[in-house]
């Protein structure tokens, strides 16, 4: 299977947007989740956003209302809108996928089973 791959990071100011996108491979449509995860220096990866396989979303308490995850099941495409940026936002920003994937609003995950490299967002103030 082949791994997702992320785009659309980079440097903007506190405030600012950043749209971040995943081209996967579409096994998980409809009988798994796709998520996006983040990891700061020196911190443990946590989750931001999930797209779940009954339709529903879930994001971590503190993205949540500033960041929109949704997907174009045409184009094997999950996008991560980020609003409203905050310093605390950067991070090396991942997508994975998994059948069995779940993702808790506390930034907690499991049974995702396959990650792209990533793509590094950094805000400043």
């Amino acid at each position: 299977q082949a791994l997702p791959v992320e785009s659309g990071g980079g440097s903007v100011q506190s405030g600012g947007s950043l749209t971040l996108s995943c081209v996967h491979s579409g096994y998980t449509y409809n009988r798994g989740t796709m998520g996006w995860f983040r990891q700061a220096p020196e911190k443990q990866r946590e989750g931001v956003a999930s797209f779940n396989s009954d339709g529903s979303t879930t994001y971590l308490h503190s993205v949540k209302g500033r960041f929109t995850i949704s997907q174009d099941s045409a184009m094997n495409t999950l996008y991560l809108q980020m609003d409203s940026l905050k310093p605390e936002d950067t991070a090396m920003y991942y997508c994975a996928e998994g059948g069995e994937g779940h993702l808790y609003d506390t930034g907690g995950y499991w049974g995702f089973d396959y990650w792209g490299q990533g793509t590094q967002v950094t805000v400043s103030s």
